[in-house]
């Protein structure tokens, strides 16, 4: 990702990913991003029923639509989760979202340690409305400890299968560059942060103290999720936000 795509249908740009998901959004000046969290976990489809009433009733085009994030039973094969994101993207084509090839929808995917939903749900949502004097918004995508490029999860992981405390902390270090370097191509950086979330069932308290903490990252709203990443063997994942306006549904 060397630069962002204007997406005038939607109001903001984005960092080009992979087909299920972009590398982050960000408000085109005149616009502001909102999140909407749901008080109780909706089933796919439910949640984009809601989705497409809440975006309509703001008055704004389903293509507002920025970014999500989800909460699935467990982690996926890496078939399972392209079979997923497969169904997933289907909405997301019908909206005017996915041209079949480029998607502009920021997305974080993460599997809840402690009481699962039974299928994969939505946890929040975020869109664009019209805001002439918006400060700058934006939504960065989850990022596990997987290289970008070409191969199969396993072939890009950093340290697979470790989870001593020197692999989780290469791994951690790995996610929080991805974060500022996806931050520095919207021209932005920790310090316009609001809030950033940390994905993992490991215990790095201690890496919190100096690592996360020296980065900036902490002082950015940094909430603990006892979750893993969307597919097998994947220990660490990090999301962040720029986001004026929150509410709960």
């Amino acid at each position: 990702m060397t630069a962002t795509v204007d997406f005038s249908a939607g109001g903001y740009r984005f960092l080009p990913g992979v087909f299920q998901y972009s590398g982050g959004v960000a408000a085109l000046s005149g616009h502001a991003i909102e999140r909407v969290r749901f008080r109780t976990l909706l089933p796919l489809k439910q949640g984009f029923e809601r989705i497409e009433r809440l975006i309509a009733a703001a008055g704004r085009p389903l293509t507002a639509f920025c970014a999500c994030e989800l909460r699935s039973p467990a982690p996926f094969t890496e078939q399972g989760f392209r079979a997923f994101n497969e169904g997933y993207v289907v909405t997301l084509q019908k909206w005017g979202l996915f041209d079949g090839k480029v998607n502009p929808v920021a997305r974080s995917n993460v599997c809840p340690d402690i009481d699962p939903p039974p299928e994969p749900c939505f946890h929040a949502f975020s869109f664009t409305v019209a805001d002439a004097d918006a400060a700058p918004s934006f939504v960065i995508a989850g990022s596990a400890e997987t290289r970008e490029g070409p191969g199969s999860y396993s072939e890009r992981t950093i340290r697979r299968g470790e989870s001593s405390p020197e692999a989780m902390r290469e791994k951690a270090s790995y996610v929080l560059g991805e974060m500022e370097r996806r931050l520095a191509v919207l021209g932005l950086g920790w310090a316009h942060t609001t809030a950033t979330q940390v994905y993992t069932v490991r215990d790095l308290y201690p890496f919190l103290a100096d690592e996360i903490v020296r980065r900036g990252a902490a002082r950015a709203g940094l909430t603990w999720h006892y979750a893993r990443p969307p597919v097998r063997e994947l220990e660490f994942e990090v999301d962040c936000r720029a986001v004026g306006r929150e509410r709960v549904v």
